[in-house]
């Protein structure tokens, strides 16, 4: 087979440059090149990328021997079925890597249709290099590079108001923007650059936070012949990606008529306030994983297919979700079911083996933020306690003790945390235990023995657990309750 390139595919139109992204690799290429393919594709929005390298190592000479062109590949559940679909995404149409060749990447700023910044350099990427300056051919930082594009920009153009740009991070972090407009204000600071450009970066150039939810599984090097046989081809970037999607950002009316992502399906909102679909998903997804691991595993399951897909762990995640954590949620409460329905269906991908014992990392602090407020605000809302959440929190104490039936479990966390939690379960009786574990409030931010009913519910559901195993163990914690 023939190398892929763009006289290959009959795929030479030279789209205008209207993206600017940092970062070539799995997941950009996946969702957000791939979310404006379907904008070329749908609304005819003419928008070409190019492809900046954030790090000294990355992948642009091979974007460019393919003429930017690469595979995508989607698989997931919807509704039950599975769905797949391929598709040729050919919108990038220069990759620059600005160790090589700095000029070329300040002449991109000098694009007379560019419109976007797009980024995703990792959560450590948008960070301050206190090593950085004006004079550096790149600065190190991510957000140092952009500086200096924006300040090259704003002297090509003479500061004009058009000629600003609208910046959309995706970095794993919450209020990503904010974080990064600080740290370029910052560099203004440090290097000494006009008044003049501040203001036009603070008024001319849009900074909008960023919510990004889809799974990257990247080259599929395991199955690659499968994905080589689809093709006629031969593709060294293909990406496999699950089905779902959902992009959201902050912005305004304006902003809508920027992005028209309206006119497509893609499950786009631009909002003025992400912060509700970030606590949705923090609570429903996040949650529900947090919660099913220590269950899990303790029940015998290994991955997240499995435990969705059991009788019991299924209808224990499925309850808790729609029960105990949804009601606890300001938001819609139907735009919040077929959420919950879309996480289940992705609990489900049969392409996709995600390890309970991978994603137990973290699961004190993880707990904190996922599940602990739904806790809570249950309690507030209804005056007792949720009782799936309840024998959750005390799998997870329980996992904790390090061992299960004779098997060692898989516990992944902080060194003190774990000796902690190991040196608590040799207490001389569980009400002790479970009284400090309540009470540490470095692992919890408060008291939680303050929570009325909770340190008996605790101690009620371990000894359920520990004498019946989960399955019954939960069903007898039940009916204690009845």
């Amino acid at each position: 087979m023939q190398n892929l390139n763009r006289e290959l595919n009959n795929s030479v139109k030279n789209l205008p440059i209207k993206v600017v992204q940092f970062g070539e690799g799995n997941f950009l290429r996946a969702f957000v090149d791939y979310a404006f393919q379907v904008l070329n594709d749908e609304v005819g929005f003419n928008a070409g990328v190019a492809v900046v390298q954030p790090i000294e190592k990355g992948m642009v000479s091979l974007l460019n021997e393919q003429d930017g062109l690469y595979t995508l590949f989607t698989k997931g559940i919807k509704d039950g079925s599975e769905v797949q679909e391929k598709i040729l995404v050919k919108n990038i149409v220069k990759g620059i890597d600005p160790y090589k060749d700095f000029e070329a990447f300040l002449a991109l700023a000098n694009e007379k249709e560019l419109e976007f910044i797009i980024s995703n350099t990792t959560e450590a990427g948008i960070s301050i290099d206190e090593n950085d300056t004006q004079e550096m051919r790149p600065p190190n930082s991510f957000p140092g590079k952009l500086t200096l594009f924006l300040h090259e920009r704003f002297q090509y153009f003479k500061g004009s108001k058009e000629s600003g740009l609208t910046v959309i991070p995706c970095e794993l972090i919450n209020y990503n923007a904010d974080t990064l407009k600080t740290i370029i204000l910052k560099y203004i600071s440090l290097w000494g650059l006009s008044g003049h450009f501040k203001h036009w970066v603070l008024n001319a150039c849009t900074f909008h936070n960023t919510l990004v939810d889809r799974i990257v599984t990247g080259y599929p090097k395991d199955d690659i012949e499968a994905y080589d046989g689809q093709l006629n081809y031969k593709d060294r970037l293909i990406v496999s990606a699950e089905a779902f999607f959902l992009w959201v950002i902050e912005g305004d009316a304006n902003l809508k008529g920027k992005l028209p992502f309206h006119k497509t399906d893609l499950d786009v909102h631009i909002v003025p306030d992400m912060q509700p679909y970030r606590t949705r998903k923090v609570r429903i997804l996040n949650g529900a994983h947090t919660a099913m691991v220590p269950l899990g595993l303790l029940y015998g399951n290994e991955t997240v297919k499995d435990t969705v897909d059991d009788s019991f762990t299924g209808t224990f995640i499925r309850s808790l979700i729609f029960e105990e954590v949804i009601p606890t949620l300001e938001m819609d409460k139907r735009e919040l079911e077929d959420f919950a329905k879309d996480v289940l269906d992705r609990f489900r991908n049969p392409f996709i083996k995600h390890q309970l014992s991978s994603i137990a990392l973290n699961s004190i602090s993880k707990f904190k933020v996922r599940v602990l407020p739904s806790l809570l605000g249950y309690v507030q809302l209804n005056k007792r306690l949720p009782l799936k959440i309840v024998f959750a929190f005390a799998c997870l104490i329980r996992f904790y003790q390090g061992q299960w039936k004779g098997v060692d479990l898989p516990l992944n966390d902080d060194e003190a945390i774990i000796d902690n939690l190991k040196k608590l379960w040799d207490l001389p009786n569980l009400s002790s235990t479970v009284h400090q574990v309540l009470g540490n409030i470095d692992y919890w931010d408060t008291d939680l023995n303050n929570v009325d009913g909770l340190p008996e519910a605790i101690e009620e559901a371990l000894k359920h657990l520990e004498a019946n195993g989960v399955e019954e163990g939960f069903r007898k914690f039940v009916d204690s309750y009845k």
